[in-house]
């Protein structure tokens, strides 16, 4: 009899059954089942499972629980859901999803950097007006976090010539790269970069961090990117300088709710581009893959991947 993996999805039922589908396909010799077939013996003899936005609920059923594999990147929800939890919680990191954010980093970057939001403006007024470019090399693109996305975001942006600077909560090398750490790095980061690109994980210590006081540190002409989440930046003062002309542009991706509303003042604000978390994401192929292998290892030698530190939220 094959071994039961369950899997516990709160994404729609179309979502969830293609999940199963690509699971099954790199795991054919054990079972996937979702969470609503499997029995109460199945439940209590499960020591892992594959999460995909579950409902806490159900993880409290799988009362013998090792470990769960999520097949998103971001681990915050799972955080606050399952608060003091036995088991330990393994985020997906993909070089695909990095590869896709990093793609992501540089088309919007160059949306800027070629002032493709002024002349849609134009093209609604039906104004024929031609603005001098800046040099890649002029311009300063700050990347916010520097971990497998931000370190494939900065490389893909140095490859096209942007004058590239970084910034990490601890102390970062990378070659031909300006690096700033901690609150005064951020502060002396912030003061001197033309696109700000966010792809912080949210934690305790990134809830707010761009807040009005770091907000007023850019220049006016300066535009940001925030392809990590909502709650990192306050939105609200943003907008407020972005309305005052104080700066120039935001690329928005993640909000703290989502769909975003469609009473929201940011689909109507022509400083503001609205996207609907398309930045990175993830690949079931590719996912499923990292996911098979990461059990398969775990069945054979007891060994459970890289997990995270609850108290560093990543």
């Amino acid at each position: 009899m094959k071994r039961i993996v369950p899997f516990v999805s709160g994404c729609d039922e179309e979502t969830t059954n293609l999940w199963l589908e690509h699971l099954q396909r790199q795991m054919s010799e054990y079972k996937i089942i979702p969470f609503e077939e499997l029995s109460e013996e199945q439940k209590l003899s499960s020591t892992v499972a594959i999460v995909a936005n579950p409902n806490p609920k159900d993880i409290a059923q799988l009362k013998n629980l090792k470990w769960i594999q999520s097949l998103w990147a971001g681990v915050e929800k799972l955080l606050q859901d399952l608060p003091n939890s036995s088991f330990k919680i393994v985020r997906m990191t993909d070089l695909q999803l990095a590869k896709t954010m990093a793609e992501s980093v540089l088309a919007w970057t160059l949306y800027l950097h070629k002032n493709m939001p002024l002349y849609l403006k134009q093209q609604k007024q039906k104004q024929w007006k031609q603005h001098i470019e800046t040099l890649p090399e002029e311009r300063n693109i700050l990347v916010l976090g520097l971990g497998n996305l931000g370190l494939m975001s900065v490389q893909k942006l140095k490859e096209n010539g942007f004058s590239v600077s970084g910034w990490a909560r601890t102390k970062k090398e990378i070659e031909g790269v300006t690096t700033f750490y901690e609150e005064e790095g951020l502060i002396q980061a912030l003061k001197g970069a033309d696109i700000v690109v966010c792809l912080l994980p949210l934690t305790d210590e990134t809830k707010n961090l761009l807040n009005k006081q770091k907000l007023d540190l850019l220049h006016k002409k300066a535009s940001l990117i925030n392809f990590a989440r909502g709650a990192i930046i306050d939105y609200e003062y943003l907008a407020k300088r972005l309305d005052k002309k104080e700066l120039c542009h935001a690329v928005l991706d993640v909000f703290d709710i989502e769909p975003l509303p469609s009473s929201s003042s940011f689909w109507e604000n022509e400083n503001i581009t609205v996207l609907p978390h398309i930045s990175a994401p993830t690949n079931m192929k590719t996912a499923s893959k990292i996911a098979s292998k990461n059990i398969l290892e775990y069945f054979k030698k007891g060994i459970i991947p890289p997990f995270v530190d609850t108290k560093k939220g990543y």
